[in-house]
C-alpha cells in the first residue's frame, strides 16, 4: 500500500506544479506591463493583485508535495484555478475593460486550463470564466460593437477544440495501451498485460484480505500438434483455448497467454475450495479437444508473495503433466476448433493526422462563421462590411471542405504540403480581414491569433514553427501598417497567443512521444524485443519484401519441461538476438509465438541466408527452416506463411524429428 502511494504521489506533485507554472504567465505579463506603464491610473491596485496571483502560484509550487499527500489537494487546486480566473478578470477590469491591453488575459488563461483540465471540469470552469469576462464587459469601459460577443465565441470555440483534441489524444493513448497488452493471435492478455493485471490483483488482495488464486495451464503435446498439423492448425487451437478459458471464468477474472502454449488466469476473491472447482471446470472444458496440465496456487494459503505463487502454480502444472498421459487430438478435432474470435483492436497510424486536419477545418469554419455573424449583426457602420462577409463566407466553405475531406487527406502523400498551403492561405485571409476591419485591435484580428494554439497542438514542430512565425508576422504587419490601439495591446495579445501556442506545442509533443512508445510496445514481443505477430504483419505490408523464412526450434519443449521456463525464455531471447545480428538493416525478425520465429528478407539469396542463419543458431539449438519467395510461392503474407510452414514440416518429417535438444 505504501509503495502504491509512493508511485502515485510524484505524478500528482508534477501535475500540481505544472498547474502552478501555467498560472504564472498572467501575473508575470501583468507586472511587466504595469512596471512599464508608470502613468497608469490603476497601477497601485494592479501590482498587489499581480503579486497575490504570483504568491498563490509560488506557494502551490513549493508545497506541492504536502498538498499531494493531503486531503486538501482538490480544494487547493480549485482555489489556484479560481485565483487565476478571478485575478485575470480583476486585472482586465482595472486596465479598462475587455478591449484594453490586458483584456485578453482571461480568455488566454482559460485556454491554458483547457489543456490540462478534464472536459466536465472545464465546462464548469468555462462557465465561471465566461461569467467573469462578462462582468468585466459590463463594469469596464465600453468595447467596440460585437467585440465581447466575438471574443466569447472565438475563445469558447478554441477552448472546446483544445479540450476535444486533448480528449482524443487521451482516448488514443488508452487504446494503444490496451493494444500493447493484448496477444495479437488469441486476443487474451499478453505477458506484459497479464503480469500487470496479476500484480494489481495481488496488491488489492493484500489490502482487502480477500483470497486470490493464480492458475497456470500448459497445453499437452502441443509441439506434436504443430509438427503434425502445422502452425496454422496450432494457432486455431491456441485461439480456441483462450476463448474457452475466458468463457469458463467470471467477468472480473483475467486470462493471459504468457508463452507459446502457456496460459494463465487470475481469480480474485477465490479461495482453495472454489479454486479447485474452477480448475476442474477448466480442465473439463479443454479435455477432448486440447488437454492441458493445470496447476494453481492460492493467496494467502499457499504463498504470500507473487513469486512464490508463480513457483507453486508452475510446480503443480508439471506434477499434473507427469500424472496423466493425454492423447494427441485427432485431425477432425483440430479442424473443428473454430473459436469465437473477437476482432483485434486496431489503432490507425493516420487517426491523429485525420483528427488534426478536421480540427483545423473546425476552427476555420467556426471563426469564419463568427466573421459572418459579425458582418451581419455588428458591422453596420463598416465601409467594408460586404467584403468582410464574403471573405468570411469563403472561409466557411474552406473549413467545411477540410472537415469533409479529412479522411482522404490523411491518406494523401502530399498532405503536409497541402496543409501548409492551407495554413498560408488562412493566414493571409486573416490578415486581409483585419486590414479591412481597421487593424490589429479589431475583432477580425482574432482570425490570426485564435488558430495559432491549435496549429501548435496538432502539428509537428518542424511544421508548426514556420507556420506560427508566418501568423505572427502577419499580425505584426497588420499592426504596423494598418494600426493597433497601442503597442502594449498588440504586444500582449500576440504574446498571449504565442505563450498558449508554446504550451499547446509542449502538450502535443509529450502526447506524441507517449503515443510512439505505446505504438512500439503494441508491435514488439515483450520477451524477446523483436516484432510480434501484429508488428510483423504490418512490417510485411509496408515492404520491401523478397522472401519469408520460418524457424522452429527443435526440442525446445524439453528445455521448458526439464530446466524450467526461465531457461526457455533465455534461449528465446538469444535466438532473437542472434537472428537480428546476422541480418541487414532492411530485414525484419518476428516471433509469432512459442519457439516460432519468422524472418522477412528484403533482398538476397533466400536459401543461402536460411542456411547461414541455421548455422548461427546451431551454436545452441538445432532448427527446422521453411522458405517462401514472394511471387513464386504467394503474393501475400498468408500464402507465403502457408508455403514456408509446409516446407518446414516436410523437412522435420524427413528427419523423423530427430535433432538434439537445445543447449
Amino acid at each position: 500500500m505504501a509503495a502504491r502511494g509512493a508511485t502515485a504521489a510524484p505524478a500528482r506533485v508534477r501535475a500540481i506544479r505544472s498547474g502552478a507554472i501555467r498560472g504564472l504567465g498572467g501575473p508575470v505579463i501583468a507586472i511587466a506591463y504595469v512596471l512599464a506603464s508608470p502613468a497608469h491610473p490603476e497601477r497601485a491596485a494592479m501590482l498587489p493583485v499581480s503579486a497575490a496571483m504570483l504568491l498563490v502560484c509560488g506557494l502551490t509550487w513549493c508545497f506541492a508535495g504536502a498538498v499531494a499527500a493531503s486531503r486538501a489537494e482538490v480544494p487547493v487546486r480549485i482555489a489556484g484555478v479560481l485565483s487565476v480566473i478571478l485575478g485575470s478578470a480583476l486585472l482586465s477590469l482595472l486596465d479598462g475593460g475587455v478591449a484594453a491591453p490586458l483584456g485578453a488575459l482571461l480568455p488566454f488563461s482559460l485556454i491554458f486550463l483547457a489543456l490540462v483540465t478534464p472536459p466536465r471540469a472545464f465546462a464548469v470552469l468555462g462557465l465561471i470564466g465566461a461569467a467573469a469576462y462578462w462582468a468585466v464587459v459590463l463594469l469596464g469601459d465600453p468595447a467596440p460593437p460585437g467585440y465581447a460577443v466575438v471574443y466569447t465565441l472565438a475563445f469558447g470555440g478554441l477552448g472546446y477544440l483544445c479540450v476535444r483534441h486533448a480528449g482524443a489524444l487521451v482516448s488514443l493513448r488508452r487504446r494503444l495501451a490496451t493494444v500493447s497488452r493484448i496477444d495479437p493471435l488469441t486476443q487474451a492478455l499478453n505477458r506484459r498485460g497479464f503480469d500487470e493485471r496479476f500484480e494489481a490483483a495481488f496488491a488489492g488482495a493484500q489490502r482487502s484480505g480477500e483470497p486470490l488464486t493464480l492458475v497456470f495451464a500448459d497445453l499437452d503435446r502441443f509441439k506434436e500438434i504443430n509438427d503434425r498439423y502445422g502452425h496454422q492448425a496450432g494457432d486455431r487451437l491456441l485461439t480456441w483455448t483462450a476463448d474457452r478459458l475466458s468463457q469458463g471464468l467470471r467477468e472480473p477474472d483475467a486470462v493471459g497467454r504468457i508463452g507459446g502454449d502457456e496460459f494463465a488466469a487470475v481469480l480474485s476473491g477465490t479461495g482453495p475450495d472454489a479454486a479447485t472447482a474452477v480448475v476442474q471446470r477448466l480442465r473439463d472444458s479443454l479435455d477432448g479437444v486440447v488437454p492441458a496440465s493445470i496447476g494453481h496456487a492460492c493467496f494467502p494459503y499457499d504463498a504470500t508473495t507473487p513469486a512464490e505463487l508463480r513457483r507453486i502454480a508452475d510446480a503443480r502444472v508439471y506434477a499434473d503433466k507427469q500424472a496423466r498421459n493425454r492423447p494427441l487430438p485427432s485431425p477432425a478435432t483440430v479442424a473443428d476448433t473454430a473459436a469465437r474470435r473477437v476482432p483485434g483492436m486496431r489503432v490507425s497510424r493516420r487517426e491523429r493526422r485525420r483528427r488534426s486536419i478536421a480540427d483545423m477545418g473546425w476552427i476555420a469554419l467556426f471563426d469564419s462563421c463568427i466573421g459572418v455573424l459579425y458582418a451581419a449583426a455588428f458591422a453596420g457602420a463598416e465601409p467594408h462590411r460586404l467584403a468582410i462577409g464574403l471573405i468570411a463566407g469563403a472561409g466557411c466553405v474552406v473549413g467545411a471542405g477540410l472537415i469533409a475531406g479529412a479522411g482522404r487527406l490523411s491518406r494523401a502523400r502530399g498532405v503536409r504540403q497541402i496543409m501548409l498551403a492551407y495554413a498560408v492561405v488562412m493566414a493571409f485571409m486573416g490578415g486581409t480581414l483585419s486590414t479591412l476591419n481597421g487593424g490589429a485591435g479589431t475583432v477580425c484580428a482574432l482570425s490570426i491569433l485564435v488558430p495559432m494554439p491549435l496549429i501548435a497542438l496538432s502539428s509537428p514542430a518542424r511544421v508548426a514553427v514556420p507556420v506560427l512565425s508566418l501568423y505572427a508576422a502577419v499580425y505584426v504587419a497588420v499592426a504596423v501598417n494598418v494600426g493597433v490601439p497601442s503597442g502594449w495591446y498588440g504586444a500582449l495579445h500576440l504574446a498571449g497567443a504565442v505563450a498558449v501556442s508554446i504550451a499547446c506545442g509542449a502538450q502535443g509533443r509529450a502526447a506524441a512521444r507517449q503515443r510512439r512508445r505505446l505504438t512500439e510496445l503494441s508491435r514488439v514481443d515483450v520477451l524477446t524485443g523483436v516484432l510480434n505477430r501484429r508488428g510483423f504483419e504490418e512490417r510485411f505490408a509496408a515492404g520491401p519484401a523478397e522472401s519469408l523464412l520460418i524457424f522452429d526450434l527443435d526440442g525446445f519443449k524439453q528445455v521448458n519441461d526439464q530446466r524450467g521456463h526461465a531457461a526457455g525464455d533465455e534461449l528465446l531471447c538469444w535466438v532473437a538476438a542472434t537472428l537480428t545480428a546476422n541480418l541487414g538493416a532492411r530485414d525484419a525478425v518476428g516471433r509469432l509465438g512459442g519457439d516460432e520465429f519468422v524472418v522477412l528478407l528484403a533482398e538476397g539469396d533466400t536459401a543461402a541466408v536460411a542456411e547461414q542463419l541455421r548455422d548461427a543458431l546451431a551454436e545452441r539449438t538445432a532448427t527446422s527452416v521453411g522458405r517462401a519467395t514472394l511471387g513464386a510461392d504467394g503474393d501475400d503474407f498468408d500464402a507465403l506463411y502457408a508455403h514456408a510452414d509446409a516446407q518446414l514440416y516436410a523437412e522435420k518429417a524427413g528427419r523423423g524429428g530427430r535433432r538434439r535438444a537445445p543447449a
